[in-house]
């Protein structure tokens, strides 16, 4: 099979991964509203645990995470760790622009540490303990998850781990700060919400 063959599958297959609607599915099966007009307006787990509860928000997290994970099974599959890493790309974007709900979405987080479980899982496990150090710290979901985004790519460059991984951690952890761009306005302004802070306690800015 021809390469731009295997490249277009592994980015249209790891794309319709990352936009099944996790969230939205379960905002509407669970508690009956569009999580597109409540909080926030993101479909991830965040707006979830705020509009929802922890239930919820833990069910989203895990299926989230898995898309990230059968992404990477995907790349693995078309046989290349570059296939992976377009995979593993698609499915970042799929989740935070979604063609099922109007190219919209989460902020792909939970996904991408679903990819970089089943990428480099000590990659994922010291890019999570970055962002409990932030949680520790802030209390401030996003900006722990900014933290995670510059980390990942530099462990992953500090354990040697392939080129394309790097290259995936690299390019994913740029998009997951461009889609935050909201929250870096809102913690800019002192006004992004805290965890257990309900999105109605704090001044509401352009939902993102």
């Amino acid at each position: 099979m021809p390469a731009w063959l295997l490249a277009f599958l592994a980015a249209l297959g790891g794309y319709l991964l990352g936009s099944i609607p996790t969230g939205y599915w379960v905002g509407r099966w669970w508690g009956g509203i569009d999580l597109r007009q409540a909080g926030s307006g993101s479909t991830g787990a965040t707006n979830v645990l705020r509009t929802l509860g922890k239930g919820p928000a833990l069910l989203v997290l895990l299926v989230d995470a898995a898309k990230g994970a059968a992404a990477v099974a995907l790349g693995l599959a078309l046989g290349s760790p570059w296939w992976v890493a377009v995979a593993a790309l698609g499915a970042v974007v799929g989740h935070s622009r979604s063609c099922w709900l109007g190219f919209k979405g989460g902020k792909s987080v939970a996904t991408s540490l679903g990819i970089l479980l089943a990428m480099a899982w000590p990659v994922a496990l010291a890019t999570f303990g970055v962002w409990l150090l932030g949680i520790a710290l802030t209390r401030i979901v996003s900006f722990s998850s900014l933290l995670a985004a510059v980390a990942a790519p530099l462990l992953m460059w500090a354990t040697a781990q392939p080129l394309p991984y790097r290259v995936f951690a690299l390019a994913g952890g740029i998009y997951v700060i461009g889609a935050h761009r909201r929250n870096i306005e809102r913690l800019l302004a002192g006004s992004e919400p805290r965890l257990g802070q309900k999105w109605a306690q704090s001044p509401q800015f352009p939902t993102s």
